[in-house]
């Protein structure tokens, strides 16, 4: 039964490798070979689908399954199955090699900032520091690539939030799962299959500031929304956090002018906001050792720049290859904003 129900309305072949644990990421490319990441880096799973008709079924079924349409009309689809995985599937001519899906699958585990010191993730002496910046009420901005563990690093964080506090979170798609006895989700809803009727996160950060945050959270940073996050973070809704896609601390900067010129808004006005309502920056990794695993390798503050540069991202800490932390220009204005509670931290 459990078989036939795949076939029917699942993943097929692929549930099994969907279900094992510590799979993040379930790959499928066009002709059907299978790309699985289980923490240590995408690899072969051993499995590969029956051709073109086998994925493209299977894509569209998986669609079909979320609600939303996959065909020749609209070849992709961006969507979130009912168990939380997210889809995306691109059909030809598009992609020439076939039908691609990409499957990404929701952590289970909910994750604190003790539990990734022990798998290596965090610098045992980062520990205090982060916490501090919670304390704190430092707003905040995870940076990093795609996979680089951003999202686990922030639902950590927020996990350390006072009980009392109440945290409104804002996605696209729901991923953040902080254990936080008080937390308020709001997801982004696309059109239909017309096109209409869709609500992007720009309108639900306008929505969160009605809902009495104590932190406001958007769980990735990728358009218009940029702009509203910023004046939410310059309105008395200190400790707000977001994510956004960087090669390093310092491109957060240029990143964020790129994404507020969708909206409309200009460079001088995304960095007066930037400068007066974040605060420090964390830019995490994935290790390019064997074992492929993420770490938060740079903590950052953000402040006003000098000359032609109107928003300096010094860094304050920072992790090395050979595992040493040691401090960085920026780590004068990080200890001073975290006050006594950092002690001595870095070489």
């Amino acid at each position: 039964m459990d078989a036939l129900r795949a076939e029917l309305t699942g993943a097929g072949r692929l549930e099994e490798l969907l279900r094992a644990d510590g799979v993040t990421d379930v790959l499928v490319n066009g002709g059907g070979a299978v790309w699985v990441d289980d923490g240590a880096g995408l690899r072969p799973a051993g499995l590969r689908l029956d051709g073109e008709a086998e994925v493209r079924a299977l894509a569209v079924r998986l669609a079909a399954g979320a609600g939303r349409r996959l065909d020749e009309a609209s070849p992709f689809v961006d969507a979130r199955l009912p168990d939380g995985t997210r889809l995306h599937a691109v059909l030809p001519p598009l992609a020439p090699e076939g039908t691609h899906v990409s499957l990404r699958v929701p952590a289970l585990r909910r994750w604190r900032l003790a539990d990734l010191v022990v798998a290596g993730g965090l610098a045992p002496a980062l520990l205090p520091v982060l916490r501090a910046v919670v304390a704190r009420r430092l707003s905040l901005l995870v940076s990093g690539g795609t996979g680089a563990g951003k999202t686990t690093l922030l639902q950590a964080l927020l996990g350390e939030v006072g009980p009392g506090e109440r945290i409104v979170l804002v996605e696209d798609s729901g991923e953040l799962r902080p254990e936080h006895p008080h937390v308020v989700r709001l997801e982004a809803r696309h059109g239909n299959v017309e096109g209409r009727g869709g609500i992007g996160l720009d309108v639900l950060v306008r929505q969160a500031l009605r809902m009495r945050p104590d932190r406001l959270v958007v769980g990735e940073c990728r358009g218009a929304e940029v702009r509203d996050l910023l004046a939410a973070l310059n309105t008395g809704h200190s400790g707000g956090a977001g994510t956004v896609h960087a090669n390093t601390a310092a491109d957060v900067v240029p990143r964020l002018h790129a994404l507020a010129a969708a909206a409309g808004s200009s460079p001088d006005a995304v960095d007066a906001q930037l400068v007066a309502g974040v605060d420090v920056v964390l830019h995490v990794e994935r290790r390019a050792a064997a074992d492929g695993g993420r770490q938060l390798v740079e903590v950052a503050v953000v402040a006003a720049g000098g000359g032609a540069a109107r928003v300096a991202v010094p860094a304050a800490l920072t992790v090395g290859a050979d595992g040493v932390l040691r401090r960085g220009p920026g780590w004068p204005l990080l200890a001073a904003r975290l006050g006594p509670d950092v002690g001595q931290v870095g070489a």
